[in-house]
């Protein structure tokens, strides 16, 4: 190294770290809302890595955080059950009761397996969106890979939900080809691969939305060492949350669930206690599909 000279390099030009600078757009939401509220219902049982279903290897378990290697692990493959068997049906039922439209996310090997993972939700409403083939990262995946895992989600959401997903998010990193394969395929509104900001914004030069999703906010973290214990504890924050964004007033909430999460009898009431804070808001919050909000957003902004 010359003398002096510093480590690595600059992030790249099209990394955007400064936003809105403190400025943000009047989204301007229906009804003079002063928050946009939307619900993501992530759908990932049966699309967990299992030795048994043929994969690589083991998810590990969700509740444990342990990791079977080398044999098929079928305490991991139950724990994902329950949410298939039975969170998905307490979900949509505490949703129905307070009248939410939500976005399912599903993968799509989830819902080939079992169908009503998209077919119920789509029934009563809600939005199903794409989460990928597999539960699993894109980072490093080769784009054909890509290419045929996105061809086959869509065709398989489409063919249970009755029709196509418009919005893709991808567990954890996406690579660097997913937003363009999106792009590609013509029929995304938009995709959810950013955790930056508590607004919307369109991707330069294109109609295609950019919708921020969160892991504050989220179930995620009842799972060990996460920070959540009681239903409380998740209800508290995002209430916390939902305060401060009503406070400022043109934002937008992402509030994640999982069904075999906080689709547990002890854990259930943090998502109806949320609902209900919300539910007092009334005209000032728009609770809505993610693919609602990104309409919205490309018919203001676009």
């Amino acid at each position: 190294m010359v003398e002096g000279a510093l480590p690595g390099g600059m992030p790249p030009a099209d990394r955007d770290l400064a936003g809105y600078e403190g400025t943000p757009p009047d989204p301007a939401w229906p009804g003079g809302a002063r928050v946009a509220v939307s619900i993501v219902v992530n759908v990932e049982e049966g699309a967990e890595l299992s030795i048994a279903s043929g994969d690589e290897r083991n998810e590990s378990g969700p509740e444990t955080g342990q990791l079977v290697q080398g044999a098929p692990d079928p305490c991991m493959e139950t724990h994902f059950a329950y949410g298939s068997r039975v969170g998905l049906w307490r979900v949509m039922d505490v949703l129905d009761a307070y009248g939410v439209k939500a976005t399912f996310s599903c993968c799509a090997r989830a819902v080939a397996v079992t169908p009503a993972l998209a077919a119920a939700p789509a029934a009563r409403g809600h939005e199903v969106s794409a989460h990928g083939w597999r539960w699993e990262m894109h980072a490093n995946m080769p784009e054909a890979t890509e290419r045929a895992v996105m061809a086959r989600t869509i065709a398989t959401l489409a063919e249970h939900a009755g029709t196509r997903p418009v919005g893709w998010h991808t567990k954890s990193a996406p690579s660097v080809n997913t937003r363009r394969l999106l792009l590609e395929d013509g029929g995304f509104l938009y995709d959810s691969d950013a955790y930056d900001d508590d607004l919307p914004r369109l991707l330069p030069g294109t109609r295609h939305v950019i919708l921020p999703y969160a892991f504050d906010t989220n179930d995620m973290r009842f799972r060990p060492g996460q920070g959540f214990v009681f239903a409380e504890d998740f209800s508290r924050y995002c209430i916390a949350a939902f305060d401060r964004l009503m406070a400022e007033g043109g934002r937008m909430m992402s509030v994640g669930l999982h069904l075999r999460t906080i689709g547990r009898p002890g854990r259930i009431a943090g998502l109806e206690q949320f609902l209900a804070h919300v539910a007092k808001a009334k005209d000032q919050v728009w609770v809505a599909r993610r693919r609602d909000i990104a309409q919205h957003w490309l018919e203001r902004f676009g």
